[in-house]
């Protein structure tokens, strides 16, 4: 069980062919084998036994009470039938030839009809082939008209009685016998295309019965044209043209009031039976004929419609015509059937084994298989999503355009839509990035290696961070990180960008020279300016120092305790330095030497600046340390 096309609408292969062409017996047998012991096999099931034909199957029917389904395929011409309550094959039977379609004619599989390719009918029950009846000219499908007991064969060529006419051929089975032929107008009376087996031949391709309703009939010719017969006055009530390209399916809705016709050309058209107009009109975008179209509803009474041609099925919404979810198997398809009521699809196709697909947001799972609900809510819970997009990388269109995949769109089912981008493959990621860059892994081994080499320098010293405002701060705050043994710059306020204007906006500078900066910061350095200065140069001047011990000095504001000294003009030397920070007193001073006065202890009483020569020392004053003078000449002094 496979999750193949996620999104919205989720789709999950149950059973079908992962490749396109049909592996031989043996190496399926050995592969069979040796994924019994790998691990992403184990969760690997199968649902239907040997459901699954030696080259490829035609067609396949489920019966109406569900429990028995119904395929045929080739080679050799044979069909099956499984039991859905014992979930196995119940038998296989061989034809004379290869069968064309088939109909379910009871509610069981015990009685069936199979139109084959060499021009016969066959009734088929449990015990064998019933009866075998072979038709004017060859079928090209079947309906069944279930209140008359009539079956309806549409068919190529033109009738014989000359009216340029083709024909539905009619058989009673409650009579056992051939009814008048329903004529439908099938193009020009031309004897090179009425010919049987010609090309050019014109043809009833595809009938159609509203079966629980009014019991109209619908016949799609070659030529685009739909006539619709009404079984009770055996004449053609209606004609719906102007089609392009033939018609090669139609279906009646539930209601009886819409019908659906696909072309040859691709083009899907939603028609009420009271309305010529079409409602809506699609392209299936493949340019094939459309071989298949079904009206379900989902279990919130959504309708909707599905198409399905040789490549892709779609479904539509009944009521807007947009796309609801697509399905692309790996190999052709030859018919569609749903299981009435659920969400399971089973296909006939090209490939050995027959498709089983279900989608949950179409109904759940039939009785016969619910355990399927419990697996898909599972790996919706737990590994589903995981799994599935591993192996996938999401790029935009942008990306996708830089990389030169953008012509791959809708083409490749390597390139997934999803919202505004798209999941690639990881294997075709990889190479097309190498190609437009073929430097692509050396780069990225450089990357690893600066990554590793950034990891073991996490712990040490960077560089400091430059700012036009705050230097100071933007330095301290590394310095906090650095403390703590990590470094980040792009972390915490550095890199916030709500304080980005911090350390670029001149507003927000912080005044280190301000009263609440000292405050908060008595320890810090305060760097001062020019007016600083110059009041301290006027201090200085003020106090008696001489201009050679002020230049001497350090002229900032940097509060630091030093003895300086300096020398009078012909005087003694003496300790200037704080008296040069004392402020000038207004007032003499009334305390004797040494005497203490409030909480200071003065040692010094100020004496006033007198102008002239100042006086010599008197003998009291002179030095009273035991240091000699370093000369010996006493007139020095004098």
């Amino acid at each position: 069980m496979k999750l193949t096309n996620p999104g919205t609408v989720p789709v999950y292969t149950i059973a079908g062919p992962s490749n396109a062409r049909p592996l031989p017996d043996w190496l399926a047998r050995r592969r069979k084998r040796s994924s019994k012991y790998d691990a992403g096999s184990q969760n690997n099931f199968e649902l239907l036994q040997e459901f699954e034909f030696e080259e490829a199957s035609n067609c396949v029917r489920v019966s109406e009470d569900g429990n028995w389904i119904m395929s045929s395929g080739t080679y050799k011409p044979q069909f099956h039938v499984h039991s859905t309550q014992e979930l196995s094959l119940s038998f296989s039977r061989h034809t004379k030839s290869e069968n064309t379609t088939f109909l379910l004619l009871s509610s069981d599989y015990s009685k069936s009809l199979h139109l084959q390719n060499d021009r016969s009918l066959e009734f088929h029950t449990p015990m064998g082939c019933h009866y075998e009846t072979r038709l004017p000219r060859f079928g090209r499908d079947l309906a069944y008209i279930r209140q008359s007991t009539e079956v309806l064969v549409p068919a190529v060529g033109l009738s014989s009685d000359g009216s340029g006419c083709g024909e539905v051929f009619r058989l009673d089975l409650e009579r056992g016998q051939y009814l008048r032929p329903w004529q439908i107008d099938v193009g020009e009376d031309d004897a090179s295309s009425g010919l049987q087996g010609s090309i050019n031949a014109g043809s009833v391709n595809v009938a159609a019965v509203a079966e629980a309703t009014h019991g109209l009939c619908a016949f799609g010719t070659s030529i685009g044209t739909v006539e619709f017969f009404d079984p009770r006055t055996k004449g053609r009530v209606a004609v719906l043209g102007g089609q392009e390209g033939e018609i090669t399916a139609l279906d009646f809705s539930q209601d009886g009031l819409a019908l659906a016709l696909g072309t040859s050309t691709g083009q899907i058209s939603q028609f009420d039976l009271r309305n010529p107009r079409p409602i809506f009109k699609k392209d299936q975008g493949m340019g094939l004929p459309i071989k298949n179209l079904i009206h379900m509803k989902t279990p919130t009474s959504e309708r909707k419609l599905l198409s399905a041609d040789k490549r892709i099925i779609k479904i539509w919404d009944e009521q807007s015509g947009d796309l609801w979810t697509s399905i692309e198997p790996m190999v052709d398809i030859n018919f569609v059937a749903h299981c009435p009521d659920s969400g399971m699809i089973l296909t006939a196709n090209e490939g050995k084994q027959m498709h089983s697909f279900f989608i949950p947001n179409l109904g759940l799972a039939p009785r016969w298989c619910h355990f399927v609900d419990n697996l898909v809510h599972e790996m919706e819970n737990e590994t589903a999503v995981n799994e599935t997009y591993d192996n996938y990388k999401f790029l935009t269109v942008p990306e996708l355009k830089a990389l030169s995949l953008g012509h791959l769109v809708g083409k490749t089912n390597l390139l997934r839509p999803y919202m505004h981008g798209y999941f690639v493959a990881a294997k075709l990621y990889d190479q097309a990035r190498l190609i437009s860059n073929p430097y692509i892994w050396e780069e990225e081994r450089a990357k690893r290696v600066r990554e590793k080499v950034e990891k073991e320098r996490a712990s040490r010293i960077r560089g400091v961070k430059k700012v036009k405002v705050n230097q100071k701060l933007a330095d301290k705050m590394i310095q906090r990180q650095e403390n703590r043994e990590k470094v980040d710059i792009e972390q915490g306020i550095l890199g916030d960008s709500r304080f980005g204007k911090l350390f670029e906006d001149e507003e927000f500078k912080v005044d280190e020279t301000s009263w609440e900066f000292r405050a908060l910061n008595p320890s810090t350095k305060v760097g001062g300016n020019d007016d600083t200065q110059a009041a301290q140069r006027a201090v200085h001047s003020s106090d008696g120092s001489s201009d050679e011990g002020s230049d001497a000095e350090d002229t900032s504001d940097k509060v630091i305790m030093q003895v300086s000294s300096s020398r009078a003009k012909g005087g003694q030397a003496k300790d200037t330095a704080i008296g040069s920070r004392a402020q000038k007193q207004t007032r003499a001073t009334t305390a004797k030497p040494g005497e203490v006065v409030g909480e200071k202890h003065i040692t010094f009483v100020p004496a006033s600046k007198k102008k002239g020569k100042p006086e010599p020392p008197s003998p009291a004053e002179k030095r009273s340390d035991a240091r000699r003078s370093a000369s010996s000449n006493t007139f020095r002094r004098l």
